[in-house]
């Protein structure tokens, strides 16, 4: 029987740490969150940003705005947060309407302020194995692995999913802790011949149930980043199928309750790194 790594209790226990550290600062840490459109689960993640700033002690401002609002108007709001020295980290809810270009808006954030760590900066950084912060929820996964005492160096580590915000810096992640990594995608040709070959398994293919038993190593350490939600139920599962795989591994992360309050957390671990480094309390590269 699988041990269940419990992402909510740890999250609430990372984020008692940063209010505890925030509050030892000369200023609040303060985060600008902006959203473009209406989508009801962009709005539910960004009002459960706003209550963990709350939390931690940070300042939060939001930022609403239409789905047809131009490109230009957003690049104007992001030119003034990157000269507002109160906002210490800027992130643009994702996905953004198809008229405005996503790469575009995320290379105009200041590096400094990319609390999401998609800057073409700070990816360079992340491969070069020395970024002042790591994306959201790899940094969340490494932390679960600390705390769960889950080693990598010399696993064979395995990522389903290649995304610029989850499965490609998990494979860097890994990578600088020395693991041997196999990265798989759509266009992989025998999907379980690879993920059976995992001592730890991170999948984020946004394919609910992807994941079955015979799939997965026994013992392997099972990381489901998946959030699906079920047309029948409403109810959210992950990748993996979690009923199955638990009786097949050492360890597995639920649906909820899992990789997603550590993304949130990390998020404001995050902010906090770039207020100490706007503080001159944490070196600059």
């Amino acid at each position: 029987m699988s041990t269940i790594l419990d992402g909510k209790a740890l999250a609430a226990s990372v984020r008692q740490d940063i209010r505890e550290e925030a509050a030892k600062l000369p200023r609040r840490p303060g985060i600008a969150v902006i959203l473009v459109g209406e989508d009801p689960a962009s709005q539910l993640y960004v009002s459960n940003k706003a209550r963990d700033c709350a939390e931690c002690g940070f300042l939060s401002r939001r930022v609403d705005l239409p789905a047809s609002c131009s490109e230009e108007e957003l690049l104007e709001i992001i030119g003034r947060l990157n000269a507002d020295a109160a906002i210490d980290g800027i992130m643009v809810q994702l996905p953004l309407p198809e008229s405005i270009d996503e790469r575009r808006i995320l290379e105009a954030i200041d590096p400094e302020k990319d609390a999401d760590a998609l800057h073409p900066l700070n990816v360079g950084q992340m491969v070069h194995g020395d970024p002042v912060i790591w994306p959201c929820t790899p940094a969340g996964i490494a932390e679960m692995l600390d705390f769960y005492h889950i080693p990598v160096d010399g696993k064979t580590c395995v990522v389903v999913g290649r995304s610029d915000i989850v499965g490609k810096p998990m494979a860097l992640l890994l990578l600088q802790r020395h693991g041997t990594v196999i990265l798989c995608h759509r266009h992989t040709k025998d999907l379980a011949a690879m993920t059976r070959q995992a001592d730890i398994l991170v999948v984020e293919a946004g394919h609910r149930g992807l994941i079955t038993a015979d799939m997965v190593k026994r013992g392997a350490v099972v990381i489901d980043v998946g959030m699906n939600r079920d047309p029948a139920t409403g109810t959210f599962t992950g990748d993996v199928c979690f009923d199955e795989v638990k009786d097949i591994s050492s360890h597995i992360t639920p649906v909820p309750g899992g990789v997603g309050p550590m993304t949130r957390a990390m998020l404001m671990q995050n902010v906090l790194t770039l207020a100490k480094l706007h503080m001159g309390l944490l070196p600059r590269h």
